[in-house]
């Protein structure tokens, strides 16, 4: 088949990133009605294999979930059974000065509530207990015992605490689970057939799919993300093998970042989130115009708005 021209150029800058970043497999895709259409791979199903990354893999998509949990609430604004200014103590009374912090606020990361993920404790228990099935009241209380980050509106601050407080309220306005809401209300509308939700007790990925690492433990990486030097430096010639996270279970994570998808399904969601068709038109149209610098200082930085992030041209 004839590759679109940009092809050429991004194939290698990908395989260059992917050797940099030391990731085991990655699968590539672009819509472009301008441009043309392509989808790569690179790399292996596993670390160190022989068998190459499929585009129909199935593949956890972290914060990407957000925008489903957050497109769910914006779906019952639309509908009039909440409202972007009504604040979350009318929802959960157990919010320190949850009268003062709106569910726009939680949508934005704007609410300054803790991020129950950063806790010790918690990242102790996923290392050793990978398993671990963890409830969300038991998640959103690890977060709102931690000092709030500044007042409600007045900074940003990526927590978790917020998605999964934000699930719990579609689960108590629908009375239904989290993932029959986001079933009926995004992947049953855009076809999304290889795409799930589970529920929190399933550690299970659709087969097929590629093992999932990490060169670090969760303990190890709480503060900065990113592994100690000297870890960095074993891991690039090869004396310190990733872990094998694949079944780790996602409940930790829940409205926040528990999402399954394949590539495709995810490009479909994408030109939906963006285009069109999952909201009403005026909040669509709010949605987008939601986004803010993440650093007042830095315009041009990545951005975040209702429960959705830009880095530069990209949603």
């Amino acid at each position: 088949p004839n590759l679109p021209a940009y092809a050429e150029t991004l194939q290698p800058e990908l395989e260059r990133l992917a050797r940099d970043m030391l990731v085991t497999g990655v699968v590539a895709q672009v819509r472009s009605p301008e441009l043309g259409d392509w989808t790569t791979t690179i790399g292996t199903r596993t670390f160190r294999g022989t068998e190459p990354v499929r585009v129909e893999g199935h593949i956890r998509i972290g914060s990407v979930t957000k925008s489903w949990t957050g497109t769910v609430v914006l779906q019952l604004v639309d509908e009039g059974v909440l409202r972007l200014d009504d604040p979350v103590a009318a929802y959960r009374p157990d919010v320190p000065n949850g009268e003062n912090i709106t569910i726009e606020q939680l949508l934005t990361m704007r609410s300054g509530l803790g991020n129950y993920t950063t806790s010790p404790e918690l990242n102790r228990t996923m290392d050793a207990a990978p398993a671990t099935v963890f409830s969300p009241d038991e998640l959103i209380a690890i977060g709102l015992a931690m000092p709030p980050r500044f007042p409600p509106g007045a900074g940003f601050s990526y927590s978790n605490t917020n998605t999964v407080l934000l699930g719990r309220i579609v689960e108590q306005v629908t009375g239904n689970p989290l993932e029959t809401e986001i079933q009926r209300r995004v992947l049953d509308p855009l076809a999304m057939t290889e795409a799930s939700f589970p529920a929190r007790t399933s550690a299970l990925l659709p087969d097929p799919h590629p093992q999932g690492y990490t060169y670090g433990t969760n303990v190890e990486t709480i503060e900065s993300n990113a592994l100690p030097p000297e870890k960095q430096a074993a891991a690039r010639v090869g004396t310190l093998a990733p872990l094998d996270v694949t079944n780790t279970n996602p409940s930790w994570a829940w409205a926040a970042g528990a999402g399954i998808s394949t590539t495709d399904d995810l490009a479909r969601y994408v030109e939906a989130l963006v285009g069109g068709g999952l909201l009403s038109p005026a909040l669509q149209d709010a949605r987008l115009d939601s986004v803010r610098p993440i650093d007042p200082a830095a315009p041009d930085g990545p951005g975040y708005g209702l429960a959705l992030a830009r880095f530069g041209p990209f949603y």
